[in-house]
């Protein structure tokens, strides 16, 4: 930790080989996902993306890929021409839930004392690669798979990450067309013992469609920072949106308070498609509430403010109409059901609810021959209440 201070991106492969290679772990290779999470690719260092030379692998049906699915530690059996006896290992590359990549070491021994070695030189290994991707280029250039727009820019940089994991509740959020965004962005922070959610999805599909949701998100965390209430919050969101753009550009939203002890859930709806509860794996439920109009609309509309009791596991969807409104080619709407039923099925104790979301997403771009006609997004959070347990996998 204390040698990469000063090295940058480029720098790591080699700083972590060296030091892992001290403590008995040898031939260390370090892969970090795409934004799609479809490829893990290698970081070698070298070349304008930092990953030149090096190996690429399938998130679907490889080893590497189980690895980061499961969120595990995977052996190869013994290693073929290496030192007789050397087992490969694959260790999933994660900060609490949020998962970057892969780590690939070679070790002499199988037992418990390797393998915690192997999972806390993952665990280093993801602190370095935080510390390092916000001003490195060659980071975004190794984990982007196509050109990307000037609005998707934008959101990425403007979003917070994926996922997270604390304080009794589990979050993660996916957004397509990853590279092609038009309006669509989410929100979430963590402020004492209250988690703020936020879904918007700015009219348009264009550049503009992206700077107006840039600028709801600013204001959103603005009112939020100086105490405002939802009601507030949004308030100040359709003030700011008004005076940049008068009434031509709005956004729907979905403004909410989580309490983390209690598990009291306030919203707001601006116009937006309405939140789903999901409990016991079972129940299903979409919570009302009277929409007030978009923000930056300028109706007047009255805001109201509903609130629900969560219990324990109790899953909460925030979503954008580009979710269930993608159309295959007979012209069939992926659907609010199909869309529900499929984060039951994959989040019920197989997968995580980060693995569901990238599982989900892969399927409503399936089902739309893989380019959406709108921006779908989903912000996915789970309330443990009182049962923090296995918050990170």
């Amino acid at each position: 930790m204390q040698a990469s201070h000063t090295v940058t991106l480029e720098q790591l492969p080699d700083l972590i080989a060296r030091h892992a290679a001290a403590a008995g772990m040898h031939d260390t290779v370090v892969l970090v996902v795409d934004i799609r999470e479809t490829v893990l690719r290698q970081l070698t260092g070298a070349g304008p993306n930092a990953g030149s030379g090096g190996q690429e692998f399938t998130v679907q049906g490889s080893l590497p890929g189980q690895a980061y699915q499961r969120v595990d530690l995977i052996t190869e059996q013994e290693r073929t021409g290496g030192p007789r006896g050397r087992r490969r290992w694959w260790v999933a590359i994660n900060d609490g839930v949020e998962r970057l990549g892969v780590l690939r070491a070679d070790t002499d021994g199988d037992d418990e004392p390797t393998r915690r070695a192997l999972r806390e030189l993952a665990s280093m290994t993801a602190l370095l690669l935080l510390s390092k991707r916000s001003f490195s280029d060659s980071f975004a250039r190794l984990v982007r798979t196509e050109p990307m727009n000037v609005a998707a820019e934008m959101q990425w940089n403007l979003t917070p990450p994926n996922a997270f994991a604390g304080r009794e509740a589990t979050v993660g959020a996916v957004m397509e067309p990853a590279y092609q965004f038009g309006g669509d962005a989410f929100d979430y922070a963590v402020a004492d013992r209250t988690l703020h959610l936020a879904v918007f999805d700015a009219m348009g599909h264009d550049t503009t469609a992206g700077i107006t949701a840039n600028v709801a998100v600013a204001a959103c965390r603005n009112a939020r920072r100086q105490g405002a209430s939802l009601v507030g919050t949004g308030r100040q969101v359709e003030e700011t949106l008004v005076e940049q753009f008068g009434t031509s550009r709005y956004v729907t939203g979905i403004l909410a308070d989580l309490d983390l002890a209690t598990g009291r859930l306030t919203w707001t709806n601006r116009g937006h498609p309405l939140p789903i509860l999901l409990r016991d794996n079972r129940w299903t439920s979409e919570l009302a509430c009277p929409p007030a109009g978009p923000m930056g609309a300028g109706l007047g509309l009255p805001v109201q403010q509903r609130t629900e009791q969560l219990q324990p596991g109790d899953r909460l969807l925030l979503y954008t109409d580009g979710v269930v409104e993608a159309r295959d080619a007979r012209g069939g709407r992926f659907g609010r059901d199909r869309f529900i039923d499929f984060v039951r099925r994959h989040h019920s104790g197989r997968h995580t609810l980060h693995e569901t979301l990238r599982r989900l997403m892969a399927a409503v771009l399936e089902h739309h021959d893989g380019t959406l006609e709108d921006d779908a997004t989903v912000l996915l959070t789970e309330w443990r209440g009182g049962h923090p347990e296995n918050l990170v996998p």
